[in-house]
């Protein structure tokens, strides 16, 4: 028996709290509404339109850009006199030098990643006596190979910069 009075309790309860929040409470008083005033402050400005490619055909009068032209950097003029034919020679040296490189690291490359595959070794002449063993990982050896390309792609855009700097044109040195 006590325990269905506990229920029939906590029930009353509950209706009485549910009751209670869906009845609007009258106790409090009600908000002040302050008249809404059309017009619009006196200080207040029009903001300022941003044009686009868009509806810039729209727009009159003139166009304003960014910046003054008279700090605009001027490009410097190019060397009237062509570049020395032997300096273009001996950069073009350079550059099919490290190419030659760069293409030796690239099969390098290849061999390493077709036996790390499983694959077996293409190459004409199959075993070859004067390659030794090679203690390291084998990823560690393609990072060294990347780097190493990296390393002589570097060296060629530094050529071509200066060969730039010089005068040279980029037609000049394929």
């Amino acid at each position: 028996m006590p325990r269905l009075l506990s229920y029939a309790f906590i029930l009353i309860l509950l209706a009485a709290t549910f009751s209670a929040a869906q009845s609007p409470d009258t106790s409090a008083p009600a908000p002040v509404t302050q008249p809404q005033t059309t017009a619009p402050p006196a200080n207040a400005t029009k903001p300022k339109k941003v044009w686009t490619n868009d509806n810039l055909s729209g727009a009159s009068g003139t166009v304003s850009v960014v910046g003054d032209p008279k700090n605009a950097p001027k490009a410097k003029p190019t060397s009237d006199k062509p570049a020395d034919a032997q300096y273009i020679a001996n950069v073009r040296k350079q550059i099919d030098k490290y190419q030659e490189q760069i293409a030796d690291v690239d099969k390098q490359l290849v061999d390493l990643k077709n036996f790390s595959a499983g694959e077996p070794n293409t190459s004409a002449g199959g075993i070859k006596l004067n390659k030794g063993y090679n203690r390291e990982p084998i990823e560690v050896q393609i990072r060294t190979l990347q780097d190493q390309k990296k390393d002589l792609q570097s060296k060629i855009d530094a050529i071509l910069d200066e060969a730039r700097k010089k005068g040279v044109e980029p037609g000049q040195l394929r």
